[in-house]
């Protein structure tokens, strides 16, 4: 067996040794773990059942510790997108740990044989003879089981296998068949077995009866009334008719603090139920709606943190940096303990991939003691999706927001609306206006769901919105949102966080006592990341101290030569160096944060064409127009009979924006002044018919692009300045930083001066 296996979490079934399942899988995760295990655990998977049905996605601390491994027979891959797998049950195991890969989501699990206690083989001798007694009893009164069972069990001597039998085909419980499962003790299951199959067998007395009474009341013919009126019979014996349901939904809305149109409103459905024929698919849409506003926490809220200390240590000990969007918390929460009217603010968080902007809105939902609940736009075309579908639809559901309340239970959760800047707008709808409504304080406490059809408040709600660019947020969505901006880390960042959150979250993780100190986590970052965050930083030390402990375990602490050993190769630096005329490094600004690439010319004989190539954007191609104007009616350049090519680096990436003019300027006179331009420069800034350099954006991700790429002089706008700020002293220090005006403060500086 093997020692680590894949986990699959099945809701509301239950697999036990020697039985076998069919399910049709349309999860991708669920397939995911099929298909790892067919490969890498010998087609073995664990199957767990989580303790409670209203847990819908179980923490690890809820899983069970009891689980049954199973072979996978088949698996086949159908024409609708799912996957048929036939699962037999092996054996049951005690799971030992369980492991969530945060790359796959798959999770898995150590596991240990169960030890069967040791028992009088005679007192299990009698329960066997008194199990096959009742099974024989049930199935002569219960005509839809096979009489196949018995042989089986007949011929069977192992109580442990009888019992998971016999569990198999009673129709038992979710909770009960769980227990059965989860019993290690076959001697204890065999005798809760007797119990259970005497309850069914006068479950079976009871059901024949009722049916003996209703054949002496209506016509063989009637089938369909004949089981419409068997099923209201036990209703009414359970008190589960129409007329109790009417009457719990009365007194539920009698207690709800809404409107009295609300009211008004759900007393009216209501009353359509009690009108409508019970087992009509009307009825069932109107149970539906009612349980779902009923239980809509139309006046519950959560206590909120009101000590702004608390929440800064709470907020500190989980994220490094990242202040202004602490400040910013702390402000509001000063003020809310002044003003408990005063709503809160609608942040939104722009940055590249890995600096933070998901984690800290978890951490300030629980620094502030809200409930969280996370809503992903991106690649959103249908605005339904947020605010729900009319009854009148089939499948009809409320929205994400209505839905992030119910499952948060309260009426002020902090919601989180990730990449609102990938937001799609087509025939089918406009997300990005009706994000509009829901976020606007002047009218969101009439938020109205289409489906839920009644105003719901939902103004004490803290939105908090995640985009990589503010450039693609929609003009009217960013009028609305307070932004607040996430830079890449630089070096010496990365080094503090590695060092303060990450190592000490993955030693607690594997439960190592392996030291690392400060020049090894600096190798790391400086020879193998060059993200602008962190996530790729934590995946390679997660790598690196896993393999450190499973194979070199006698080590005391982590060396460089151990880092060597298992990351392999360095990150280089693929840029080559500068060897030719007209050639300039271009500093740019991407989603990923900052990059430093190469603008390269080249001319040939021709008409005096300008080809733009590299996967440029309009904006770039009329930045080259202008740069070629200013240059010929500046300097002594000719381009009659010549068509000049002018290509950036890495096609895969798309550039954009005027902050490339003076490097292209640089490479157009570096190739008619045949002036080597040095490798160890690079350019910022965007250029106008004039000469003059505007401020661009973007200043620190270049900076830190720089510092990371050995760029040792950088050239940048003068009205950029202030961006400095932001920018760690320890990477000033180590780059020269020109700041210029206009064109020729560079010309003399790189034409005329020798650097």
């Amino acid at each position: 067996m093997n020692n680590q296996i894949p986990v699959l979490i099945l809701h509301e079934l239950i697999i036990l040794p020697n039985q076998e399942l069919k399910l049709d899988l349309s999860n991708e995760l669920s397939k995911r773990i099929i298909k790892v295990a067919s490969k890498d655990s010998n087609s073995e998977v664990l199957i767990i059942a989580p303790r409670s049905l209203a847990e819908t996605e179980p923490s690890i601390a809820d899983l069970p510790t009891i689980g049954v491994v199973t072979n996978i027979k088949s698996k086949i891959e159908l024409s609708n997108g799912k996957m048929r797998v036939v699962l037999r049950g092996k054996e049951r195991v005690r799971i030992e740990k369980y492991y969530q890969n945060p790359e796959t989501n798959i999770l898995k699990c150590s596991i240990s044989l169960v030890e069967l206690p040791l028992f009088d083989k005679a007192k299990e001798k009698s329960i066997r003879r008194k199990l096959i007694s009742l099974v024989k009893e049930y199935i002569s009164k219960d005509k839809s089981v096979s009489n196949s069972i018995v042989s089986s069990i007949e011929k069977n001597e192992d109580l442990n296998i009888i019992t998971d039998i016999i569990t198999s085909f009673i129709p038992l419980s979710f909770n009960k068949k769980l227990e059965y499962m989860e019993c290690i003790n076959p001697l204890i299951r065999a005798t809760n077995l007797i119990d259970d199959l005497n309850e069914e067998i006068s479950i079976n007395a009871i059901d024949d009866e009722l049916n003996e009474k209703l054949e002496q009341n209506l016509e063989s013919s009637q089938r369909e009334y004949i089981l419409r009126e068997k099923l209201k019979e036990i209703n009414n014996e359970l008190g589960l008719s129409k007329e109790s349901d009417v009457l719990k939904y009365n007194e539920l809305i009698d207690t709800l603090k809404v409107n009295k149109q609300t009211k008004d409103k759900l007393y009216n459905e209501v009353h359509r139920l009690s009108s409508a024929s019970e087992y009509s698919p009307e009825a069932a849409v109107i149970k539906n709606y009612l349980d779902t506003v009923i239980n809509l926490p139309w006046d519950k809220e959560v206590k909120q943190t009101t000590s702004s200390k608390e929440i800064l240590n709470s907020l500190n000990q989980t994220h490094y940096g990242l202040d202004n969007i602490k400040e910013r918390i702390l402000e509001y929460v000063e003020l809310k303990n002044k003003n408990p009217k005063l709503k809160s603010p609608i942040i939104c968080f722009v940055g590249p991939q890995g600096v933070g902007k998901t984690s800290i809105a978890m951490s300030i939902a629980s620094a502030l003691n809200r409930n969280f609940y996370k809503i992903s736009v991106g690649g959103l075309n249908d605005s339904t999706e947020l605010i729900g579908s009319r009854r009148t639809y089939l499948g009809a559901a409320p929205g994400k927001i209505i839905q992030g309340i119910l499952k948060c239970k309260s009426k002020n959760p902090l919601i989180l609306i990730d990449e609102v800047d990938k937001m799609v707008k087509d025939y089918k709808g406009d997300p990005a206006s009706t994000m509009l409504e829901i976020l606007d304080e002047t009218q969101n406490h009439l938020f109205t769901d289409n489906y839920i059809e009644e105003p719901f408040d939902i103004s004490n709600v803290m939105f908090i919105l995640t985009a990589n660019s503010k450039e693609n947020i929609p003009e009217a969505l960013l009028d609305r949102l307070e932004i607040i901006e996430l830079s890449s880390y630089s070096v010496y960042e990365k080094i503090d966080i590695a060092r303060n959150y990450l190592v000490k979250d993955i030693f607690e993780e594997y439960k190592s006592d392996l030291k690392i100190n400060k020049e090894v986590i600096e190798y790391i970052v400086v020879n193998y990341t060059k993200e602008p965050g962190v996530r790729e930083l934590k995946k390679i030390l997660e790598k690196l101290i896993r393999k450190v402990c499973v194979y070199d375990s006698d080590y005391k602490s982590i060396t460089t030569a151990l880092v060597n050993k298992y990351l392999g190769l360095k990150k280089t630096n693929f840029l080559p160096n500068i060897r030719d005329f007209g050639i300039a490094n271009v500093l740019a600004c991407i989603n990923s944060g900052g990059l430093v690439s190469h603008v390269q010319v080249a001319k040939a004989s021709g008409k005096g064409d300008v080809i733009v190539t590299g996967n440029s954007g309009d904006i770039l191609k009329e930045s080259v127009q202008v740069v070629l104007g200013f240059l010929l009616s500046q300097y002594d350049i000719k381009k009659d009979n010549i068509d000049i090519y002018v290509h950036f680096l890495e096609n895969a990436k798309r550039k954009e924006g005027p902050s490339a003019g003076v490097a292209i300027a640089v490479a157009l006179l570096s190739m008619f002044e045949k002036k080597l331009i040095p490798s160890d420069v690079a350019f910022t800034g965007e250029l106008t018919l004039k000469g003059d350099i505007l401020p661009v954006g973007g200043i620190k991700e270049k900076i830190l692009a720089s510092s990371s790429s050995g760029i040792q002089k950088i050239f940048i706008p003068k009205a950029n300045e202030n961006d400095l700020i932001g920018v760690p002293i320890e990477v000033l220090d180590n780059i020269v930083v020109r700041m210029v005006n206009n064109f020729s403060e560079v010309y003399e500086e790189l034409f005329y001066k020798e650097l």
